[in-house]
């Protein structure tokens, strides 16, 4: 007899230089944030910010039978919020997909909300030019 195998989906989210990679599978509604619960995450804001994706699920039913695992590296608290939000959309969207791979009621309802969500944000650091301190700021000169 073949032992039927647990199905984990793997998803990863990004923001700026946060990483946050997240692994889905059936279990009791548990979601950590490198091993804690995510309902101690600190500060506040980023605790909301991060569960945004797992309370439109919850309002959809598609939640309570799913464990969460994140591990987050890199970027700051705010960028990290974000890139864990990103991960846990997306492992939710392809779990609950079943054969087909995605689950559009859940993915359409999380593009209505916010597309970062779904999609990591490209945007990033410019780098700095030469004559200046940064990016923008430059010597000033003076030709008279």
């Amino acid at each position: 007899m073949m032992a039927r195998k647990k199905k984990v989906v793997n998803m990863s989210g990004k923001r700026k230089t946060a990483i946050a990679r997240s692994s889905v599978k059936k279990g009791k509604g548990r979601v950590r944030i490198d091993s804690k619960p995510i309902e101690i995450y600190e500060p506040e804001m980023a605790r909301n910010k991060a569960m945004e994706p797992l309370i439109i699920a919850d309002a959809m039913g598609k939640l309570s039978s799913v464990d969460i695992n994140l591990s987050v590296n890199g970027g700051g608290i705010m960028g990290q919020a974000d890139a864990i939000r990103t991960a846990i959309a997306r492992g939710l969207v392809q779990f609950n997909g079943g054969k087909e791979g995605v689950d559009e009621e859940l993915r359409d309802e999380y593009l209505r909300f916010d597309r970062s969500l779904l999609v990591n944000d490209p945007r990033r650091k410019e780098p700095k030019h030469q004559m200046g301190k940064g990016a923008r700021k430059k010597k000033q000169k003076s030709y008279r």
